[in-house]
This record gives structure tokens, C-alpha cells and sequence, in this order.
């Protein structure tokens, strides 16, 4: 008489393919989630990037010279989320969030200084925040809207950090 049904030995097998599976499936299911966010900084960096290009071509007058002036925005100019957003006019929210995060104040952070060694720009981008330098053509960080005695913004970096690798990005403007 044949017994129908499976050894303890099949089963084992079974159960342990299966584990296998299982386990590759969430390592790679990690991996493809950590890329998707790190896609995510990348293209609002790049976003943001493109607003602050739009800020510097579209200019404005400056209160203190009364003439028409190209110059990206300083970073008192940004210091909180109406003022970001005035500045870069029609930016989706969503794009000043890092991933995970929910206020636009502790994701996009304006430099304090304007070392641009991505290794030492303070404070140092993490995977929760964007980094803005705004520089002038000297290289030093643009604290306010300039007085006709110093130099106007005329060029940025942004920073932020991949998870991936915990490697720091820099975009920098077009006016360098």
C-alpha cells in the first residue's frame, strides 16, 4: 500500500527555497526602495536648481541701487518657508522635502559657510535635508541682499546626501 502526502525531509526542502526567496526578495525590495529615494533627492535638487535659475534670470530691483539686478537669493532671503517660496515662485512644496520628511524649514537648510568642498560645507547634508550655499563672485556665502558696497549672489551650490552610498552631491549654478 503507497502512503500519499510528503516526507518531513520534502518539507524542510520546501520550506527552506522558500525562505531563500523570501529573503532575496526583501534584500532587493530595500535596495530598489533606498534607489527610489535617492532618484527622489536628485530630481528635487535638479527642481530646485531650475527655480533658482529662473530667480536669477528673472532679476529684480534692488532696493538699495534702484536698478535691475541678476543675482540668485541670499540666504536671509530664504530663511523661512513663505520666504523660500516667494523666491522660487511656483515650486511644488514637495520638491523642498527631502524623503521622509515633512517641514520645508528642516529639509532645505541654507549653508553657514562657503567652504565648497562638499566634505566641509556646514551644516553637512544628510539624507533628511538639501544644503543652499548662495556665493558671490568672490566665493563667500551671500548672508543678505546686497548693499551696492559688496557683491551680488551670482552663484549657488546645492548639496544633499545619497543613501545609497552616503556619498555628498553637488549641484552647482549655471552662472559660475
Amino acid at each position: 500500500m503507497m502512503r500519499r502526502g510528503f516526507t518531513v525531509v520534502e518539507l524542510i526542502i520546501t520550506i527552506t527555497i522558500v525562505g531563500i526567496l523570501l529573503a532575496v526578495a526583501f534584500v532587493s525590495l530595500g535596495a530598489s526602495q533606498i534607489s527610489g529615494r535617492d532618484d527622489e533627492r536628485a530630481s528635487d535638487v535638479e527642481t530646485i536648481a531650475t527655480y533658482l535659475e529662473t530667480y536669477y534670470n528673472q532679476g529684480g530691483t534692488n532696493d538699495y541701487i534702484s536698478e535691475y539686478v541678476a543675482a540668485y537669493p541670499a540666504v536671509f532671503s530664504m530663511s523661512s518657508e513663505t520666504t523660500i517660496k516667494e523666491s522660487l515662485a511656483g515650486i511644488d512644496p514637495k520638491s523642498l522635502l527631502a524623503p521622509g520628511t515633512t517641514n520645508v524649514t528642516s529639509s532645505f537648510l541654507m549653508a553657514s559657510n562657503s567652504d565648497q568642498n562638499p566634505a566641509n560645507v556646514s551644516p553637512s547634508p544628510t539624507i533628511h535635508t538639501y544644503v543652499y550655499q548662495p556665493l558671490n563672485k568672490y566665493g563667500d556665502l551671500c548672508l543678505y541682499p546686497s548693499p551696492p558696497s559688496t557683491d551680488e549672489c551670482r552663484k549657488f551650490n546645492l548639496y544633499y546626501r545619497l543613501e545609497s552610498d552616503n556619498s555628498i552631491q553637488k549641484i552647482t549654478s549655471k552662472h559660475q
